[in-house]
């Protein structure tokens, strides 16, 4: 599959680049020292490295160029406070078990296109006969949900991102759910999913395409790594409402694709006054997407917490019939279920949450009626403002990785990535 054209610009400060360094103008150099701290293999390990620890000038170009032996790491830049000055450099690169790698980064001017491996995409429209148009932010009340508009205003319901593995997308009109697109191909898929060749919205993502679909049924559940809350007085309150519901129990959702390029993307949600049990909270979470793996890395936190409010992450258990594993692996523990969780049990689908150790506290499972049901709910422990991040994870059989078809080889993968995760690398700077 080929992907030419982006709909609509990539934020400046966070496109990547690859290098060809004859061409280049270099104004500044460090060497950066990459250790692998542990004796595992790790793939794809993805590595941030804050500005301030970094010599950048004012003629410094934007884009880095960052050479291990003759091979250039894939790397870029994100603004991650939007404050118009870039924060990190993101990089991935796989290491031996006790692998040390000395890499030179320089800066460029121009952009010599690394190869995109991940991607962010949000389309909305303005009416109901308006045509979708690409974005990156938008503002939701709460009386501008999907029922109340009386048409559906976003491109596949809300956001999607993908790897060159998996995609997910986020159903930004009210519900908060967190679906998969199935991926048989590493490319990005087509900019027109989700909407047909007028621009008008169009569920044309759950039948089989060259590059796949959409296979992962949500129903009320709130997905594969939502979040909801379970407060003090023993009530399961989900984050935002169901399809046929009216008004919201958010006042104002702000969403924004923070970075998009070829080796990480980035998407914020901020909720404001999302009421649960009579309380308020203020709630926030970040999608970051790298290649290699097929999940992604969520991070949220709540403020207004009171007493024993505990958070829950979620993992729709639709169509499952096999029994839920729970492993520890590295920092993490490991929730992992195998069977045909697709659409009308179709095809065979793994799908995993690997939250950290530190912070969980049990698991519950929803009831069977209610605004959030058909999920097993992890509970983590966590106070106002701190940021917990785990990672859903979802292995379907027709994807690249054929062996998901089989359930020791999904859980192996799990239990592997979660190490894998919780591998420390040491970064110097020179």
């Amino acid at each position: 599959m080929k992907n030419t054209i982006k709909l609509y610009a990539p934020i400046a400060l966070s496109i990547l680049v690859f290098a060809n360094c004859n061409a280049q103008k270099k104004t500044a150099e460090n060497t950066i020292v990459l250790k692998n701290t542990s004796n595992l293999e790790l793939t794809q390990k993805a590595i941030s490295i804050k500005r301030n620890q970094l010599s950048v000038n004012k003629e410094s170009g934007m884009y880095p160029i960052l050479i291990y032996k003759k091979d250039t790491i894939p790397a870029q830049v994100n603004d991650l406070d939007g404050d118009g000055k870039w924060d990190e450099l993101f990089l991935v690169t796989d290491f031996a078990a006790n692998q040390e790698k000395k890499a030179v980064l320089s800066w460029s001017n121009k952009d010599p296109k690394f190869t995109i491996r991940t991607s962010a995409r949000f389309g909305k429209r303005e009416g109901k006969n308006l045509p979708v148009h690409p974005d990156t932010q938008e503002v939701l009340l709460a009386n501008q949900v999907h029922k109340k508009l009386g048409y559906q205003k976003y491109q596949t319901d809300g956001p999607t991102w993908e790897n060159d593995k998996v995609g997910f997308r986020h159903y930004l009109d009210g519900r908060n759910c967190k679906d998969v697109f199935g991926k048989k191909t590493p490319g990005i898929t087509p900019e027109d999913v989700g909407i047909n060749s007028k621009g008008a919205v169009e569920d044309n993502y759950h039948v089989m395409h060259d590059w796949g679909r959409d296979i992962f049924p949500v129903g009320s559940s709130a997905g594969l790594g939502g979040f909801a809350l379970l407060t003090n007085d023993n009530k399961i309150n989900r984050l935002g409402i169901l399809a046929n519901d009216t008004i919201n129990n958010i006042e104002k959702t702000t969403f924004k694709i923070v970075s998009e390029g070829p080796v990480n993307s980035v998407l914020n949600y901020k909720y404001q006054n999302w009421e649960a049990s009579g309380n308020k909270y203020q709630a926030e979470e970040t999608a970051s997407i790298w290649p290699g793996m097929y999940g992604y890395k969520n991070t949220v936190s709540v403020n207004g917490l009171k007493g024993n409010d505990t958070l829950l992450i979620t993992l729709s258990n639709l169509n499952n019939q096999n029994p839920l594993q729970v492993i520890e692996a590295g920092d993490f523990v490991c929730f992992i279920q195998h069977d045909k969780l697709t659409y009308e049990r179709q095809w065979i689908l793994g799908t995993a949450v690997i939250v950290p150790k530190n912070v969980y506290k049990g698991y519950i499972e929803a009831p069977k009626t209610g605004q959030l049901t058909d999920s097993y709910l992890i509970k983590v422990s966590v106070k106002n403002n701190q940021e917990v991040s785990y990672y859903p994870i979802a292995g379907w059989e027709l994807s690249a990785d054929k062996n998901f078809k089989d359930s020791a080889y999904f859980s192996n993968y799990v239990t592997t990535l979660a190490k894998q995760l919780s591998a420390k690398i040491k970064v110097e700077v020179k």
